[in-house]
């Protein structure tokens, strides 16, 4: 079971298809409006998968230190992330400390 966090982009009924997983939001931890960088560190401390729809987190963080693994989905929507999920479900399962998944459309 990975701790998975995700992001205020992201709707929160995401987190019931992943339910062989510990599953939060950014707003249950009270970390709404956390900038990147800092939200990142909270998270690195705490989760070992974050998931966001944000394309320009990559290029605008420093992302070789971290532990955490990145899952990036390609929509904010749940209706266009559901033909995704199982492509999410085996991201989440396979992914390791500091890797970065894009899941594309």
């Amino acid at each position: 079971m990975k701790k998975v966090i995700l992001d205020e982009n992201l709707p929160h009924r995401l987190r019931t298809h992943f339910s062989a997983h510990e599953v939060v939001t950014v707003h249950f931890k009270g970390w709404l409006g956390v900038k990147n960088g800092d939200l990142l560190a909270l998270i690195d401390q705490e989760f070992d998968v974050f998931l966001t729809a944000d394309q320009k987190l990559r290029y605008q963080q420093n992302l070789k230190e971290r532990r955490v693994a990145i899952i990036e989905v390609p929509s904010t929507k749940m209706r266009l992330l559901e033909p995704y999920l199982s492509k999410i479900a085996e991201a989440i399962n396979r992914c390791g400390p500091g890797d970065y998944i894009q899941i594309h459309q």
